[in-house]
């Protein structure tokens, strides 16, 4: 068993020890897959506007802080996400469509119908474009965070969040309202592509809330979520990991095998309203397989690893994967000021350290490099419909034999954003 393993089996240890102390007192798993009201309405119109700018530590870096930079920038302006929501609710149906409008163009975000039935009231049936239902923040609106972006291995593993499919809700009216249930059948390809091959992925979210605890002003949950899918194999070769690297396998059989992505999840959140001001801490950990590619001059070490909304063409590399964040909030005093930090890790490929990346002959590419994030900012809401947000980021991985990544990458981001919510 490599260090590197045994380091990963200690986080895992700390972070379940952690986890499973709060686990008798509550759990919580927020779901945004929802009209803007659930109250009977005709057509409503809600939205948000993001607009910022960000300067990167070196031109033409690759980044998950609103996408790369072109090759001879580093600073822009752009609009982050310019979201319209139309939804209409009646007795038994709801529906709701969403637009993304930025400088890239307009694309559809959301676009699904729900039911509900009066005899069995904690049920309800969602068809269409919707939020895979996968832990905490994958759910939750970009347009109530109060950090700029989701946490790197959400964005890689579940890029633009949405998917195409069916989904069965559970949660109860009367009797243990604090539990929701979620299942759902999607293609797999998420919500720009149409599903490449005849397999579809299952996704589990199980949570529950507590609010109002402690004389009113604990808030506590917790959730645990499952991820079940594969990815199709486009040629007769993939490769497996070992202890120093990958080994190609070679058959004929391999050509049109399905082979296993899966997920695990669990996500905590606290709130609790003190003399000093709002206090929140949230983290999740994901654990699991990820197929993928290896990089190469026309295929990023990011994209790697990404999940495919097309066909990979290239053979398959079988990554075991984790990641996890740490966000925390603190209001100051009281006031509009609220002072944000934020950690997360992303390591695509457990099986093997930094130092052994890039080693002739064991396969590895840049796909397999973890990254580390360490954010700090603050948010100022000056009223209730426009919030300017100031976020730096310090973005660290290890040196590898590789030759452009020997050492720290110089790929740090400052954004400035400016939000209006309506």
């Amino acid at each position: 068993m490599s260090l590197k393993t045994i380091k990963q089996l200690l986080q895992m240890k700390r972070f379940l020890f952690y986890f499973f102390t709060l686990l008798p007192f509550i759990s919580f798993s927020q779901n945004n897959n929802a009209p803007s009201s659930n109250d009977i309405h005709d057509i409503k119109i809600t939205g948000y506007l993001q607009t910022q700018f960000q300067k990167a530590q070196s031109p033409g870096i690759y980044s998950w802080s609103g996408g790369d930079f072109n090759t001879n920038s580093d600073s822009r302006f752009i609009i982050r996400r310019g979201r319209l929501k139309i939804d209409r609710v009646d007795k038994f149906s709801s529906i709701v469509f969403q637009l993304d409008g930025t400088q890239d163009g307009i694309r559809l975000m959301d676009a699904f119908i729900q039911f509900h039935d009066s005899t069995f009231t904690s049920f309800k049936l969602t068809a269409g474009l919707f939020n895979r239902p996968f832990g905490y923040s994958i759910v939750y609106s970009s347009g109530y965070r109060d950090f700029p972006e989701r946490a790197r291995v959400f964005q890689t593993l579940m890029p633009r969040e949405r998917d195409i499919g069916a989904m069965l809700s559970f949660q109860p009216k009367k009797t243990a309202r604090f539990l929701t249930a979620d299942l759902a059948i999607v293609n797999g390809s998420g919500l720009s592509a149409r599903d490449y091959d005849s397999r579809k992925d299952i996704i589990g979210n199980l949570g529950f809330k507590f609010d109002s605890l402690v004389n009113k002003k604990l808030h506590l949950g917790f959730g645990g979520s499952i991820y079940k899918g594969t990815v199709r194999s486009n040629t007769n070769t993939y490769f497996k990991p070992t202890n120093n690297g990958f080994i190609g396998i070679t058959d004929a059989n391999n050509e049109n095998r399905n082979f296993k992505r899966d997920y695990y999840g669990a996500n905590l959140q606290l709130a609790y309203d003190n003399n000093f001001g709002n206090t929140t801490f949230k983290t999740e950990y994901i654990q699991g397989k990820q197929p993928g590619v290896a990089a190469s001059s026309s295929i990023s070490g990011f994209a790697a690893s990404q999940s495919f909304a097309i066909q990979p063409s290239g053979n398959l590399y079988l990554r075991n994967f984790n990641g996890y964040f740490f966000w925390f909030t603190q209001q100051i005093s009281h006031t509009k000021l609220t002072a944000i930090i934020g950690y997360d890790v992303y390591d695509p490929n457990t099986d093997i350290e930094e130092k052994e990346i890039g080693r002739p002959g064991n396969n590895t590419t840049a796909g397999d490099i973890k990254f580390s994030t360490l954010g700090y900012g603050l948010t100022y809401a000056l009223n209730n419909r426009l919030k300017l947000t100031i976020y730096n980021e310090h973005v660290h991985n290890d040196a590898t034999l590789l030759t452009d990544y020997q050492g720290d990458v110089k790929d740090n981001v400052f954004t400035t954003r400016l939000q209006y919510r309506w």
